[in-house]
């Protein structure tokens, strides 16, 4: 966590917070493809802010949230999803595809929820079956890290309007 922490009082934001909590998602659960997704609830609108495979998966553009299982249950109930098979996977995303082509065949999104919203995804893909319960269990000592990441990005974003 002091990575973490100092990469926070980096003058280089939001990009050494956002390389650090890659490092400690790493760490605690392990991590291929790394992706931080911001959600603009007000304006239903979600967007990439950080990815660790920028040729694959560009942080620039806005996508409209879909009503769909995944969104009932990561942002209406607030609850973590995980599949872990390509099968699973491709279920949910139509782009299974290209995340098979990059060595994934498991993903774990962490809902990080402030004040009762979700305002963001960390989105954490892997080896089939990576994603044990025990992982999962640990991924929760990412929420507040997860926040603070979000949260800094929302103010920095807000301070240069």
């Amino acid at each position: 966590m002091t990575d973490f922490n100092q990469a926070m009082a980096s003058t280089d934001q939001p990009m050494a917070t956002f390389k650090a909590l890659e490092a400690l998602v790493d760490k605690t659960i392990g991590v291929k493809l790394f992706t931080l997704m911001g959600i603009d609830n007000e304006r239903g609108v979600a967007r990439r802010n950080y990815s660790n495979m920028p040729d694959a998966y560009a942080t620039s553009g806005e996508k409209p949230i879909e009503n769909n299982p995944w969104t009932e249950q990561v942002q209406g109930r607030q609850e973590t999803f995980v599949a872990n098979s390509i099968e699973e996977i491709a279920a949910v995303f139509p782009d299974h595809e290209l995340i098979k082509s990059l060595g994934c065949e498991s993903c774990l999104n962490l809902p990080i929820v402030v004040n009762g919203s979700v305002i963001g995804t960390l989105n954490c893909l892997h080896n089939a079956g990576h994603f044990t319960p025990e992982r999962v269990a640990k991924a929760e000592r990412l929420k507040q890290p997860g926040a603070l990441a979000f949260l800094l990005n929302d103010y920095l974003n807000k301070g240069a309007n």
